[in-house]
């Protein structure tokens, strides 16, 4: 029987910190950041995968601050923008400080998160930055064909069935998603300077998809300092137990017993499955790792 945490938050000894003892909890945001669940298991990062551990997080009394674990390639804009105000909700709401780590890679929608703290820190050689859009996908007109799949496909409205991965792709269905992106580069844009302000380095291009070592990070004022998180938060707060704060796991898989994988509906659910797996080592693979 698992104990409350707002019950053994105020119990002594192992059930919970010794009495008077500050808090700093530490939440790991590891994955690509996609709203979809992932085939390569607890390798998402999405609203719903860490609601309730960022609630459990800025819950204990006697917090002294939340630190992120940030290492993620980037993904959905919407998705990291949804963490990202969610974490600064409940940074306002307990009046904490919240401290980034970027570990190998902050990058993309990764940076994104890193910005929802106050400040952020990186190791030398972590990756950090391409504030950009970027979209992918898969041409499987083809593939279909020597499948000997036929595709059927009727629509109200002429604009439905943009960027059909099953369809030949149209110039100007490109030139549609090019406006999008532009739109969504625009609020990252926003987002980057409205956290970062005065401290961003003002004689570089920041903001066209580039990314950096920690290093150059600090000297463009992407990131505050050059440390790991032990080190950091034992200078800040000396006093303080450095709390990890994980996601539950289900039932089954606490009992040792695997859920069964769900199967994708309809005919070629296998290949789209294969490429999600795909498309998520390909994130990764962008930046070397």
């Amino acid at each position: 029987m698992r104990i409350p945490d707002a019950l053994s938050a105020r119990l002594p000894g192992r059930w919970g910190e010794s009495a008077g003892s500050d808090v700093v909890s530490m939440v790991r945001l590891h994955g690509v950041i996609s709203a979809q669940p992932s085939p390569v298991p607890r390798a998402v990062i999405n609203s719903s995968s860490t609601d309730k551990v960022l609630e459990r997080a800025f819950a204990p009394e006697r917090l002294a601050a939340v630190a992120l674990l940030v290492n993620s390639p980037g993904g959905s804009a919407t998705q990291s923008a949804l963490v990202a105000d969610r974490i600064r909700s409940l940074a306002a709401e307990r009046s904490v400080p919240v401290l980034a780590f970027c570990e190998d890679v902050a990058a993309s929608g990764g940076y994104w998160l890193a910005c929802a703290a106050d400040e952020i820190y990186a190791h030398p050689t972590s990756l950090v930055g391409s504030i950009g859009v970027v979209s992918q996908g898969f041409g499987l007109e083809g593939l279909i064909e020597r499948l000997g799949v036929e595709r059927r496909l009727h629509t109200a409205g002429r604009s439905k069935a943009r960027l059909d991965p099953f369809l030949p792709e149209k110039p100007e269905d490109v030139t549609w998603l090019r406006g999008l992106q532009d739109q969504l580069h625009e609020q990252f844009t926003a987002w980057v300077r409205e956290r970062r302000g005065e401290r961003l380095a003002a004689e570089t291009e920041l903001f066209d998809g580039e990314v950096w070592t920690g290093v150059r990070a600090l000297e463009l004022g992407l990131i505050d300092g050059l440390g790991t998180p032990r080190e950091v938060l034992s200078r800040r707060f000396p006093d303080a137990e450095q709390r990890p704060v994980e996601a539950r796991r289900p039932l089954l898989a606490r009992l040792g017993m695997a859920a069964p994988a769900a199967a994708l509906p309809g005919p070629g659910g296998w290949v789209l499955d294969a490429l999600s797996a795909v498309e998520v080592r390909a994130a990764w693979a962008r930046f070397g790792l």
